[in-house]
């Protein structure tokens, strides 16, 4: 690949801030940490989940619930998809009734992923509130959500590639825009960014 044609977006200094701030944010919002769990979306969305669980675990004294869910199943372009999705596991072993629900992915795009992890929580009770925390939005909704969280806002035209990358799966904290010149390049380890 040539890493001219590839942008850095953000470092993990940069992303390291931007976690800790939205953790403020969601405790500031919720007044504390007793009414919250936190469900990611796997696969990135899961280890921010966690990161943001540790920060205000580290702020408020007091552990926060994790979940991760694989929103494969409940994609409305599953029936369009020629490939079986590959269906990883969902563990939320708490309730979810009245609470307030964090749900976390890394990058926001159409909405369409998050429109499944809705129907999905669905499944399992009825929280108080689904607030949505990324680590990007990156433009182009084509449905009504939006994030009340956000790491970074980041201009992309549409055929753009944002990637979130942690040090947990991929060896490095980071944030990449491939232009959409270099989309076929950009077969690196993550799924995020294409398809949300």
């Amino acid at each position: 690949m040539n890493k001219a044609e590839k942008r850095e977006i953000m470092d993990g200094r940069k992303m390291s801030r931007a976690i800790t701030r939205v953790a403020h944010e969601i405790l500031e919002r919720n007044g504390g940490a007793e009414s919250l769990v936190i469900i990611g979306i796997l696969t990135r969305g899961a280890v921010l989940a966690g990161k943001l669980a540790k920060i205000i675990k580290d702020i408020e004294g007091e552990e926060v619930k994790v979940g991760l869910m694989d929103i494969n199943l409940y994609r409305d372009d599953v029936n369009f998809n020629p490939d079986q999705p590959v269906v990883r596991a969902t563990d939320i072993l708490f309730d979810v009734n009245d609470k307030n629900l964090i749900l976390v992915d890394d990058v926001l795009f159409t909405g369409r992923t998050i429109r499944a992890a809705l129907s999905q929580i669905i499944d399992f009770g009825r929280p108080k509130t689904v607030q949505l925390a990324v680590m990007v939005d990156r433009g182009h909704r084509q449905l009504p959500i939006r994030a009340d969280y956000v790491g970074k806002n980041i201009p992309t035209a549409f055929e753009d590639s944002v990637r979130v990358y942690f040090e947990e799966n991929d060896d490095v904290d980071e944030v990449v825009l491939y232009p959409a010149s270099d989309k076929k390049t950009t077969a690196k380890k993550s799924t995020g960014g294409n398809k949300k």
